[in-house]
C-alpha cells in the first residue's frame, strides 16, 4: 500500500475514533472543544491528503470522491463560522453529517476492488 494512502487511512480512523467520542460526550466543555479543534484538523488532513490519490481511476486523475473531499473542507468551514457567531444547531448538523460522510466515504473504500478492501480482506 501507498505511503500516502496509509497516511490518509491513519488519519480517517483517528478521525472515526475521536469523532465518535466527540459526539457521544457533553457538548460545550473545554475538553468538546479541544478535542472538536483535533478533530476537525483530521478531517482537513484527511479530506485534503485525498487529492493525490488517485486509486479509483487508477492514476489518471481525480475521480467523483474528490467532490466529497471538496465537500468536507467546505463543511468544516462553515461548522466553524457557525459556531462563532453562536449558531450552535447549524454546527451540529454540519458536524454531524461532516462525520457521517467520514463514515460512508470509508464504507465505500472497503468495496471490492478497492485499495482498503484489498489491505483488508485480500
Amino acid at each position: 500500500m501507498q505511503p500516502l494512502i496509509v497516511f490518509h487511512l491513519a488519519f480517517a480512523l483517528a478521525a472515526l475514533a475521536l469523532g465518535s467520542v466527540v459526539l457521544v460526550r457533553r457538548k460545550g466543555t473545554a475538553s468538546h472543544k479541544m478535542l472538536g479543534r483535533i478533530w476537525a484538523s483530521l478531517m482537513a488532513a484527511v479530506a485534503l491528503s485525498s487529492f493525490w490519490i488517485f486509486e479509483i481511476r487508477q492514476g489518471a486523475g481525480p475521480s467523483f470522491v474528490h467532490l466529497l473531499s471538496v465537500w468536507t473542507l467546505i463543511a468544516l468551514a462553515c461548522a466553524i463560522y457557525f459556531i462563532r457567531r453562536g449558531n450552535v444547531r447549524a454546527h451540529k448538523r454540519f458536524m454531524i453529517g461532516t462525520f457521517l460522510g467520514l463514515a460512508g466515504a470509508g464504507a465505500g473504500a472497503l468495496m471490492p476492488g478497492r485499495a482498503l478492501y484489498a489491505f483488508f480482506f485480500a
